[in-house]
């Protein structure tokens, strides 16, 4: 390893390599002002409103396709849930007072994917129908795009091929969107996707190859293989702005749920959120829209596993998509299937650099803690994955680093005890029945 690699505490970084949970303040985080002209050259407002365009014609198509988007006419979006019991057991099991209000975000619960995947997967599969249906004569922006579930639209995307490398609930989200739209899907996916996710997308109709090696590599063969058939489109986990775009409607969304709620964000009222990273698309996005919509008053947080940090590692080491946890003394293996990713994506983690606030690490152990925690106490249930969140509030204001966070950015006690801390549920409804209960008798030492 390089004797000078961070620009960082040497200590955190020393807990990091060795495998211990940790907590990362940014140092290159700056006031969102000052990189908000840079971030319009790659990902402007306009962008994103072209985005919510396009979901919003989509709609009529979702609701023929998929009943169960009925309910919100189309629309594929997760509740805002109180955690008011979670809140105390989470102090007390951990000793630290968590301030505010506690809040999770169940995109674990999105209709269709049953993943926060859903929105940037989903977005990139229609997206590349409708611009193969419009250059095609299919059809205009002005028609009703139910007709995309119509026989002639779908023996027409019938012509045409979906790849993607996955661990998991990237591949259910394109797998079973692309397959819906009638296109032909191949998922390559890692040792670290669970078999039950394999075993859905084959009942779909979606050949799935497996990969002894991790998502990198999975990655590597799918762009290969779909860069080799001119009728075959690749979507590229580790640099697509497309699936930025679909995580990052994901704020005014959000923003909306806390007018209903009548929780304000604003200088007296922080907003915190915590998002668990694998490769780091869905985070990066999500993040990417809040900071655009609040600015300086959101405060993001991502967590990764402690054998899996490469988000963190990209950023941190300044050498982004090249960092990758082996070169670390890392493993690597982790029981986060959905955040099991060696190296991270190269446009996220340069994006990012100056937006995100910190990160944590978390256990293996904690992730199965967690969740039992939250079913005994508010009766839901979110993969493990998504459990590696709540080491953010639980961390706050017991870790160095976090701490000195919350003193440079002015974040006082009394600020904090006005703050809205949002944990981000990423994966958990598509989860069957048996699986459920061997993650609830899941004991892992520490």
């Amino acid at each position: 390893m390089s004797k000078k690699i961070y620009e960082t505490d040497a200590q955190t970084m020393a807990d990091l390599t060795a495998g211990k949970e940790t907590v990362w303040k940014n140092p290159r985080y700056v006031p969102f002002d000052l990189v908000r002209g840079l971030c319009d050259l790659v990902v402007s407002e306009a962008d994103i409103a072209d985005a919510e365009a396009r979901l919003a014609r989509f709609a009529p198509f979702l609701e023929r396709a998929f009943p169960e988007t009925q309910a919100n006419h189309g629309l594929i979006e997760s509740p805002l849930a109180e955690l008011e019991k979670m809140q105390p057991a989470l102090e007390k099991a951990y000793g630290g007072k968590i301030p505010g209000r506690l809040l999770l975000k169940k995109d674990s619960h999105l209709d269709i994917a049953g993943s926060v995947k859903a929105r940037g997967g989903i977005y990139e599969v229609l997206k590349h129908a409708e611009d193969l249906a419009l250059a095609a004569g299919k059809l205009t922006e002005q028609d009703d795009y139910a007709a995309f579930a119509d026989e002639d639209m779908q023996k027409f995307l019938g012509g045409y091929t979906v790849q993607v490398g996955s661990t998991g609930n990237l591949g259910l989200s394109i797998g079973i969107m692309s397959a819906a739209l009638g296109f032909r899907v191949i998922v390559h996916m890692s040792a670290d996707a669970k078999q039950w996710k394999k075993d859905l997308l084959r009942s779909k109709g979606v050949e799935v190859i497996e990969y002894a090696d991790d998502y990198s590599r999975a990655v590597e063969e799918g762009r290969k293989r779909s860069e080799a058939d001119p009728t075959s489109y690749f979507v590229d986990d580790e640099k697509s702005v497309t699936l930025f775009l679909g995580y990052a409607v994901a704020a005014k969304r959000l923003d909306a749920q806390l007018k209903e709620k009548g929780i304000a964000v604003d200088e007296a009222h922080p907003l915190i959120v915590y998002v668990p990273a694998g490769v780091g698309g869905a985070p990066g996005g999500v993040c990417y829209g809040l900071k655009r919509l609040y600015g300086d008053n959101v405060h993001c947080f991502f967590v990764e596993p402690t054998q899996c940090p490469s988000v963190l590692l990209g950023m941190a080491t300044q050498k982004f998509e090249q960092a990758n946890v082996r070169d670390y003394g890392l493993s690597g293996k982790t029981e986060a299937d959905g955040l099991a990713c060696a190296s991270p994506s190269s446009f996220v983690t340069r994006i990012m650099t100056n937006l995100v606030s910190g990160e944590c690490t978390v256990s293996d152990a904690k992730l199965y803690d967690f969740l039992r925690l939250l079913v005994e106490t508010e009766g839901e249930r979110i993969e493990p994955s998504s459990c590696a969140a709540f080491q953010g509030p639980v961390a706050l204001c017991q870790a160095e680093g976090s701490v000195a966070y919350c003193q440079e950015q002015g974040l006082t006690p009394d600020r904090l005890n006005n703050a809205t801390q949002i944990v981000w549920a990423t994966g958990g409804r598509l989860v069957p029945e048996e699986i459920w209960d061997v993650y609830l008798n899941t004991h892992l030492d520490a």
